[in-house]
C-alpha cells in the first residue's frame, strides 16, 4: 500500500462490518470453524438458546451437500457445478468434493461477502485437471450471475446449480421464485437443480430467527416446504423428492433424524 492504494485483501477487510452479526460468520461457528467474531458468536449462542437442535441442522445440511454434490458428480456424471451463496469454506466444499470424483470438473461460486471474498484464495485451488473460480456477485441480479459464470462454464452442456440456503435471504418470495426461476432457464436441458432451505414447521426456530432477524442482521425468512416445493415445478424430482435434508439419500446404515432443513435434487428437462 506504497501509493496509499488498498490492497484488494485490505479493501475486503475494511468492508467487513463486525458490530452487527452476519449469517455467513454465524454458521460458520456453528459448524466449528474460525472465520467469525464475537458479535457472531454471541447471536449465535442466543439463537441456540431458543433452537438447540441448530448446530445439528448446520452440520447435517453440510453432510447433505457432500452426498448431493457426490450423487450428482458421480452417478449422474455432472461436471460443471454453479453453487450461488457459497458461504465460507468449510470442509468438503463443492469443488473439493466434485473434483475426488472427476477432477475435470469446473466450479464457479458466487457469494457478495467481503469476508468471503478475503477468503477466495482459498476457494480459488483447484485439481490441474478442473477449473475452480469465483464471483463476487449479488442473488438479486441472476443474469449477471450468468453472464459471468459463462466465462468459465459451457452452458450449452449440463450444469448443477446449487442454491443451498441462500433463498431466505431473498425478503420478498415472488421476487425468490422470480430469481430460481430465472437461473433455471438459462440451464440447458439436462442440468440439475440443488438445493436446501430453513423450514418454518417448528416454533422454537421461528422465535429463534425473529430473535437473530432483530439484531439488524440481514433477516432470513423460514418457508413452509409447500414453499419451497415451488422452487422445484417444471423439473424432474429425483427420489426421494424434497425432504428433510438428514433423510435424502443417507449414507447405507445411517438411521438419520429429520431436521427443520428441506431439500432436493431435481433435473431440468
Amino acid at each position: 500500500m506504497a501509493d496509499g492504494r488498498l490492497t484488494p485483501d485490505q479493501d475486503a477487510l475494511s468492508k467487513i462490518d463486525t458490530t452487527v452479526p452476519h449469517s455467513a460468520r454465524i454458521w460458520n461457528y456453528w459448524m466449528g470453524g474460525k472465520d467469525n467474531y464475537e458479535v457472531d458468536r454471541i447471536a449465535g449462542d442466543a439463537y441456540r438458546e431458543h433452537a438447540p437442535t441448530i448446530e445439528t441442522m448446520a452440520r447435517a445440511s453440510r453432510r447433505y451437500l457432500i452426498r448431493a454434490v457426490t450423487f450428482v458428480a458421480g452417478e449422474l456424471g455432472i461436471r460443471q457445478f454453479l453453487d450461488i451463496g457459497t458461504g465460507l469454506p468449510t470442509y468438503d466444499n463443492t469443488h473439493q468434493v466434485a473434483q475426488r470424483i472427476a477432477p475435470e470438473s469446473r466450479i464457479v461460486y458466487v457469494d457478495n461477502d467481503p469476508l468471503v471474498l478475503r477468503h477466495a484464495q482459498a476457494l480459488l485451488t483447484s485439481t490441474r485437471e478442473g477449473v475452480t473460480e469465483y464471483i463476487d456477485a449479488d442473488l438479486h441480479d441472476p443474469e449477471r450471475i450468468i453472464e459471468r459464470a459463462g466465462k468459465t462454464l459451457d452452458f450449452d452442456r449440463p450444469v448443477a446449480l446449487m442454491l443451498m440456503g441462500i433463498l431466505g435471504h431473498i425478503q420478498d418470495y415472488e421476487e425468490a421464485k422470480s430469481i430460481v426461476r430465472r437461473l433455471q432457464a438459462a440451464l440447458p436441458s439436462g442440468s440439475y437443480f440443488v438445493h436446501y432451505d430453513s423450514t418454518d414447521t417448528d416454533q422454537a426456530l421461528k422465535e429463534a430467527q425473529q430473535g437473530y432477524d432483530d439484531t439488524g442482521a440481514i433477516p432470513y425468512v423460514l418457508r413452509s416446504p409447500e414453499q419451497l416445493a415451488a422452487y422445484y415445478e417444471g423439473l424432474e424430482l429425483l427420489e426421494p423428492g424434497i425432504v428433510s435434508c438428514p433423510l435424502w439419500r443417507p449414507e447405507p446404515g445411517a438411521d438419520p433424524e429429520p431436521t427443520d432443513i428441506h431439500g432436493g435434487v431435481a433435473r431440468k428437462p
